[in-house]
């Protein structure tokens, strides 16, 4: 199968398609085979210029819209990304290298997203507020933000796009967006489903190139009135700094090294399950994976078991194959960083208690792996994994699973595992994570907020909080002119 892109043009500005004008061509490589699917041009700084002044225009344009203007737009997109789902979702595997299936669940999400904001469109409400002296109103307004620009990890190429986008829209602002230059066609298809929706030219701009240079430039912009990021710590410290000389809001979304707590009282069968279901969906690349497992010492052998169990039924190939469990990592910098995690771990003492085997490609892939005894300082257990390798420590005790959760500066997602009500609270209440989980790996739909707290950033993506980020708040007190 063939995308129809790049014969529309590999870049969206001011409502078409087009070539980039930049000097450096980029290669587009299918993860499982390690071939270049097409090569394109990418974003000069021309092309960067004209995407933002398109988004100033297309602002003006779009914050004058009413709201039940601006959701009918974005229910029409969010049906168009469903109805073109096998399409997108195969550009989506080629590109990433995920599961076909995964990549199906993933395009269909987008779309639940959009359909949320759309009519959370219609719901941006300000306040009256009692008068505190007589004649007095005042009045509390929400106005979209202005111009954003956003800047989106390759991992999750439409959850991560359409969290961003989805939210700028409904609240009333106009939005350039840069995804991974890794992962293009699945922006290309959603800017695709937008036009087609009658988003008005302007509106929306997705622009792919070097990403230093362009996240540079559009910080140094005076247009973008906010930044929304998803992606690493090392790159969010950057884009927080870049952000602060022309004092954009931010909203970052980074890394996490979530841990999994299974206590003595647990389910073995049932965390075994969605332990293996959780670490190796999108190969580990997940940023609120499941990465340190912490397991009762008294049932320790027995969840261990299980879950190799589990492991071995797992099937590792092509993304495209239709019975695939895990494909291969996005890019050849993952796999590298699992051969350097993994020999950490093994240098330190690690025992090596499964691994998978891959197929004899040149593609990305990695053979999942489970470790036991880890030592503390093993960069398993203190940096992000972002990668199918799942290191197993043991605890005493309630007091020492919580403590070794929150031992890390990291503070995105959180897994539990019991049937006590009094641990199920502790859990909850004191572990330092912007989303926790207890008995389920849900942490995510489209109507909740998604963030994290530490290293892993600030600001929500999803639900209400969402919307705010892209809002501003004014107050508007009136008083009748004296002797009125």
């Amino acid at each position: 199968m063939s995308s129809s892109f790049p014969q529309a043009g590999m870049q969206f500005i001011d409502g078409a398609f087009c070539d980039g004008t930049g000097e450096t061509t980029i290669q587009l490589i299918n993860p499982a085979t390690g071939a270049a699917i097409l090569g394109f041009a990418s974003a000069s700084p021309a092309d960067v210029e004209k995407a933002l002044h398109a988004s100033a225009k297309g602002f003006s344009i779009w914050k004058a819209e009413t709201p039940k203007a601006r959701q009918k737009v974005l229910a029409q997109a969010a049906a168009l990304i469903a109805e073109r789902c096998e399409e997108i979702a195969s550009d989506l595997t080629r590109e990433s290298g995920k599961p076909i299936k995964e990549a199906r669940i993933e395009v269909n999400t987008s779309a639940e997203i959009l359909s949320y904001y759309a009519e959370e469109a219609k719901r941006v409400y300000g306040r009256l507020v009692p008068a505190v002296t007589p004649g007095l109103t005042q009045r509390v307004i929400h106005d979209p933000v202005g111009p954003v620009v956003a800047m989106v990890a390759w991992n999750f190429p439409a959850v991560n796009y359409m969290r961003k986008v989805a939210a700028s829209l409904a609240a009333g602002c106009s939005v350039t967006i840069k995804p991974s230059e890794e992962t293009p066609l699945t922006g290309l298809h959603f800017a695709r489903a937008f036009q087609d929706a009658g988003l008005p030219a302007g509106v929306l701009n997705v622009v792919y190139g070097n990403p230093a240079a362009i996240s540079q430039q559009m910080c140094a912009s005076d247009i973008p009135r906010k930044l929304s990021f998803t992606g690493s710590v090392p790159v969010g410290r950057e884009l927080i700094k870049l952000a602060s000389e022309n004092l954009i809001r931010t909203t970052m979304e980074l890394g996490g090294h979530a841990p999994f707590i299974v206590f003595e009282d647990a389910d073995i069968d049932h965390a075994a399950n969605l332990m293996v279901a959780g670490k190796f969906r999108n190969a580990g690349q997940v940023c609120v994976s499941p990465s340190r497992f912490l397991v009762h010492e008294s049932v320790h052998d027995a969840f261990v078991a299980r879950v190799i169990e589990n492991a071995r039924k797992l099937k590792i190939g092509d993304g495209l194959d239709e019975t695939t469990d895990m494909g291969p990592l996005a890019n050849v910098r993952r796999r590298e960083a699992m051969e350097h995690l993994l020999s950490d771990a093994l240098n330190k003492g690690a025992s090596l208690l499964w691994q998978g085997a891959v197929p004899d490609s040149e593609g990305f892939y990695f053979a999942p792996a489970i470790l036991g005894n880890i030592a503390p300082d093993s960069l398993l257990l203190t940096e992000e994994i972002f990668g199918p390798i799942a290191p197993i420590v043991t605890f005493a005790s309630v007091d020492e699973a919580i403590e070794m959760a929150n031992s890390v500066p990291y503070g995105l997602a959180a897994y539990a595992f019991t049937s006590d009500q009094g641990t199920l609270r502790r859990v909850g209440d004191e572990i330092h994570a912007g989303m926790t989980a207890i008995n389920t790996l849900q942490v995510a739909s489209p109507e909740t907020p998604f963030g994290g707290l530490g290293w892993s950033g600030w600001g929500s993506d999803g639900g209400p909080e969402g919307l705010s980020a892209f809002l501003s708040v004014r107050l508007v007190n009136e008083a009748l002119a004296p002797g009125k």
